[in-house]
C-alpha cells in the first residue's frame, strides 16, 4: 500500500538526554569523539547482582525544567521526556498558541514506562501501609503520561498518543507521528522515546535472562556491537525527542530543517517472544518496506544506524543488511552508537534517529566504539572507534524489538 501524499515531513528540532550528556550539542560531541557512556551502577546497591554496570544519566536536575512542586509527581521517564521535548521545541523555535494548538500533537513512548515507582511504592505499600502510597502514584508511571505532560506542558491539543513497544518504542513513534502528518490530521508532531529503569528489577530481569553484559571490572568495554567476545547489551536510559513538521508549514515560518522523513516500515516476525528468526526475514521486510515508502533507491543510503545491541541477534542484523542491499551492503557504513549510550530500550529509537538525523546534517558518521575483533559472521564496515566524514544523502534507522516487532527509518537530506 502506497502511504504516500503530497504531504511531506521535515525535522526541525531535536532534544537529546543521554548517558553521553543533557542537551544535543554535548550528546553528539561526545559520541563523535567516540566516549562511553556505561560505569558501575549508582541508582541502587547492586553489589549483590551478577550485573553492575549500566549507562546512566549523569548530572540531570529536573527542576532546571519542571517545577519543584511537581517533580515528585512524575517518575524519571517522564522527566527525561520533558526535557527533551523542552529543547527540542526550543530548538524548532515553536510557538504553540491558541490558533495552533489543535494542529500540534505529541507521540512520545516508553517500553517499560514507570517501572523504579512501581518497586518504590510497593515497598511503600507492603512497609508502611496503603495509605501511604502518593495519590500521583498512578499517572507516574503509566507510559502515556509522558505524552500527556508534554502536551500540557506546551498546550498541544493535536493528537495525543504512544508506542509501547519494547526496544522497537521510539522508531514507532516517529514513524506513526509522521503519518499524521502525512494523512493531514496534524501540522507539526512533537515525537520519540524515554525510558529511565535502571533499577533493581530491571537488572535481576535482564541478568536472568542472561541478556546483559557481565563485564563489570571494565564497564566502558562491555558494549561492543559486532565483537567477537561480546556478551550481552548494558541497559541505559534518557530521551531522544524530534519536532516534525509539514514542510510548508516549516518553511512558512522560516523554521532550520535538519533533515526530511522519507519512509517508515513497521511489521512483526511473528516467530518468538524475545528472539529474531534466524534469517531475519521480518527485518528483512520491514526494511525494504521503508524504502520502497521512501522512494529511494538502495545506492543512495550512505550510513545505518543498526539496531546492534551487543548480543547474539548483531549477526542476524548483519545478515538482513546484506539481503536487503546485496554487494553493496560492504560499502555502507554501518555503526552501533550503542557501543557508547547502551541500550536504552523504548528510547533507543528515538535517541538513534536523532543521531542518524545528525549524521546527514553534519556529515559526520559516529563510530562503533569496543570493536576489537569482528565476529567472523559480522563482516560489513562498522566504522570502527573513530567517527567519519560522509557525504550520505539519506540514512536509515533501524530498531527491533521483543515480541517481534520491527521498525525502520530512512531520513534523506533535504531536495527540492
Amino acid at each position: 500500500m502506497d502511504h504516500r501524499t503530497d504531504r511531506r515531513v521535515v525535522i526541525t528540532g531535536l532534544g537529546l538526554v543521554t548517558p553521553l550528556g543533557v542537551g544535543v550539542p554535548t550528546t553528539w560531541d561526545a559520541l563523535c569523539r567516540g566516549e562511553s557512556g556505561v560505569g558501575p551502577i549508582t541508582r541502587f546497591d547492586a553489589s549483590g547482582f551478577p550485573v553492575r554496570i549500566a549507562a546512566e544519566v549523569k548530572e540531570f536536575d529536573p527542576a532546571a525544567y519542571i517545577e519543584k512542586k511537581d517533580i515528585k509527581k512524575m517518575d524519571t521517564f517522564i522527566h527525561y521526556a520533558i526535557a527533551a521535548s523542552q529543547e527540542a521545541v526550543d530548538d524548532a523555535g515553536l510557538r504553540i498558541s491558541k490558533e495552533n494548538a489543535e494542529r500540534i500533537g505529541v507521540y512520545i513512548g516508553a517500553g517499560i514506562g514507570g517501572l523504579p515507582a512501581i518497586e518504590h511504592y510497593h515497598r511503600v505499600l507492603m512497609e508502611r501501609g496503603p495509605d501511604r502510597v502518593s495519590p500521583f502514584f498512578i499517572p507516574m508511571v503509566i507510559i502515556n503520561l509522558a505524552s500527556g505532560q508534554v502536551a500540557i506542558r506546551f498546550g498541544a491539543k493535536g493528537p495525543n498518543s504512544c508506542a509501547v513497544t519494547a526496544c522497537a518504542t521510539g522508531n514507532h513513534c516517529i514513524g506513526d507521528g509522521f503519518r499524521i502528518i502525512q494523512r493531514g490530521e496534524a501540522d507539526v508532531m512533537i515525537v520519540g522515546g524515554t525510558e529511565s529503569v535502571i533499577s533493581p528489577l530491571t537488572i535481576a530481569g535482564f541478568g536472568a535472562a542472561k541478556a546483559l553484559s557481565r563485564r563489570n571490572e571494565e564497564p566502558q568495554r562491555a558494549s561492543r556491537p559486532f565483537d567477537k567476545d561480546r556478551d550481552g547489551f548494558v541497559v541505559g536510559e534518557g530521551a531522544g525527542v524530534m519536532v516534525l513538521e509539514e514542510l510548508t508549514h516549516a518553511r512558512d515560518r522560516g523554521a532550520r530543517i535538519y533533515a526530511e522523513v522519507a519512509g517508515y516500515g513497521m511489521n512483526s516476525d511473528a516467530f518468538h517472544i524475545t528472539a529474531p528468526p534466524e534469517d531475519g526475514e521480518g527485518a528483512v521486510r520491514c526494511l525494504e518496506r521503508a524504502l520502497e515508502d521512501a522512494r529511494v533507491s538502495k545506492d543512495e543510503i550512505g550510513y545505518i544506524n543498526a539496531h546492534a545491541t551487543s548480543t547474539f541477534a548483531d549477526k542476524i542484523e548483519t545478515f538482513v543488511i546484506k539481503r536487503v542491499f546485496g554487494q553493496r551492503a560492504y560499502s555502507i557504513p554501518v555503526s552501533s552508537t550503542k557501543s557508547m549510550t547502551g541500550h536504552l530500550l523504548g528510547a533507543a529509537g528515538g535517541v538513534e534517529s536523532i543521531f542518524t538525523v545528525l549524521a546527514l546534517h553534519h556529515g559526520v558518521i559516529p563510530p562503533t566504539i569496543n570493536l576489537e575483533q569482528n565476529d567472523p559472521e559480522c563482516d560489513l564496515d562498522y566504522v570502527p572507534w573513530k567517527a567519519r566524514a560522509t557525504r550520505a544523502t539519506a540514512a536509515v534507522s533501524n530498531a527491533f524489538g521483543f515480541g517481534g516487532v520491527n521498525a525502520c527509518l530512512v531520513f534523506k537530506r533535504l531536495s527540492a
